[in-house]
C-alpha cells in the first residue's frame, strides 16, 4: 500500500505546528505538555486535511468527472458569462473532512482563468456561490466547455490555482486546492446529462458527474 501524499500547501502548517509541539513538550511543564498536546493534535489534523491521494479517472472523452470531493448541494441551471449562455450547474460542498485538492473534470485547454474578490460566507449559504471570493477556470475541448469554480468559505480563506492560461490538461490532473472547508461549482453545457443528485457524495477525479449525449 502506497503512502498517501501530502499537498505541498500543507507543509508550512505541518512543520510549524510540529515544531511547536516539540518545543512545548521540551519545557517539561504541565502547561507545556497541554500546549504540546494541542499542537500535536493540530499537526495530525493538518496531515489529514492536506492529504492528496492518487486518483485514477476514467479516460472517456464524453465524461465529466467530479473536480472535488464532497456532497452534492444542488443541481440547477443559470446563465454564465464565461460560457456565453445558459448552463447546468452542479454545486459540491467540501467539509473540513474531505480531500481539498481539485482535479480537472475533462481533458482540454485552459481557455480562461478569472479570480474574483468577495465575501467569506458559509459555503452552505445560497449567496456564497455568487458573493464569496472565487476562482473560475474555463476548460474546453472539441466536444464541450466546462467551468470549475473554486469558492472560498467561512473557514476557507485561501484559494490556490496550479494551472495557467493555455495549459493542456489531462482528465484528473490537479487544478488547485482550497484551504479548510469550501465549495466547488461545475458549469456544464445544457446538452449534458447530469449523473448525480443532491445529497450524493462524489470523489474528486473518480466519480462521474455528467455525460455528453453527443
Amino acid at each position: 500500500m502506497k503512502p498517501v501524499r501530502i499537498a505541498s500547501e500543507g507543509y508550512p502548517f505541518i512543520a510549524g505546528l510540529g515544531t511547536a509541539a516539540v518545543v512545548f513538550f521540551a519545557t517539561r511543564h504541565p502547561a507545556g505538555y497541554a500546549a504540546g498536546g494541542v499542537s500535536l493534535v493540530l499537526t495530525m489534523f493538518c496531515l489529514f486535511f492536506f492529504r492528496d491521494p492518487e486518483r485514477h479517472p476514467v479516460q472517456d472523452p464524453r465524461a465529466v468527472i467530479a473536480p472535488g470531493d464532497g456532497r452534492i448541494m444542488e443541481v440547477t441551471e443559470e446563465t454564465h458569462p464565461m460560457t456565453g449562455g445558459r448552463v447546468k450547474v452542479v454545486r459540491i460542498f467540501l467539509s473540513i473532512f474531505d480531500v481539498h485538492v481539485q482535479h480537472s473534470p475533462i481533458a482540454g485547454k485552459v481557455a480562461r482563468i478569472e479570480y474574483k474578490k468577495g465575501r467569506f460566507l458559509d459555503a452552505r449559504d445560497p449567496r456564497a456561490a455568487h458573493e464569496n471570493e472565487s476562482n473560475s477556470i474555463l476548460i474546453e475541448n472539441e466536444r464541450m466547455k466546462v467551468v470549475v469554480k473554486q469558492i472560498a468559505g467561512l473557514i476557507a480563506r485561501r484559494i490556490v490555482c496550479h494551472v495557467r492560461l493555455g495549459q493542456e490538461l489531462r482528465t484528473g490532473q490537479k487544478l488547485g486546492l482550497i484551504r479548510f472547508g469550501s465549495q466547488v461549482d461545475v458549469y456544464l453545457p445544457m446538452d449534458m446529462e447530469v449523473c448525480v443528485a443532491p445529497g450524493e457524495r462524489v470523489v474528486s477525479g473518480v466519480s462521474l458527474l455528467a455525460m455528453s449525449k453527443k
